[in-house]
Order: C-alpha cells, then structure tokens, then sequence
C-alpha cells in the first residue's frame, strides 16, 4: 500500500472520527462532510489511475459533482437555519419541527 492511498485512508477517518466527535455546530459537521469527500475523490482518483482503468474514470468527477451540491445544499441549510433560529447547534434542531 502505498503513502498516498494510506493517507487518504487515515484522512478519510480523521474527518470521520470528527463528524462523530464535533457534531455539536453544524459547520463542524459540513466541513467534517467535505473532508470526508474530498478523501474519497483522490482516493478514487489515484486507485483509477494506479489500475489504468480508463472506463470508470469518471466515477470521481460524479463524485466530486455530488460533493459539490451537497456541500451548496448544507450551506444553504445552515444559512436558512441560523436566520431562523440564531444559532446553528444540531442538538437544539427538532426535524419535525422545522
């Protein structure tokens, strides 16, 4: 295994073990999110490229566009949330009263 793909490894459960620890402000979470993501694509990215495997070469772009409208839809959220509310702690948020 090389450095790269164990870093990523190690990335992707770093933001992992954040998103589980820091979920207390929902900005932790969706930088937690993105982190988790961003991971994801280069390790999707440098596992395509080390096989030479041309076909699937576009599962990371999807990847990363689903990335990206996650991340604008999270924004979006926590923009609407802390307008209403003033404050953006996920433990005071009720999903069936929102």
């Amino acid at each position: 295994m090389t450095s790269i793909l164990l870093n990523m490894i190690v990335a992707f459960a770093v933001s992992f073990m954040g998103t589980m620890i820091y979920r207390s402000h929902m900005m932790s979470t969706l930088l937690c999110l993105e982190g988790m993501m961003l991971s994801m694509f280069i390790l999707g990215t440098t596992i395509m490229l080390n096989l030479h495997y041309m076909l699937s070469f576009s599962i990371p772009i999807i990847l990363l566009v689903f990335a990206a409208c996650e991340a604008a839809t999270g924004l979006a959220l926590l923009v609407m949330i802390s307008t209403t509310y003033g404050i953006d702690y996920v433990q005071n948020l009720n999903l069936l009263q929102c």
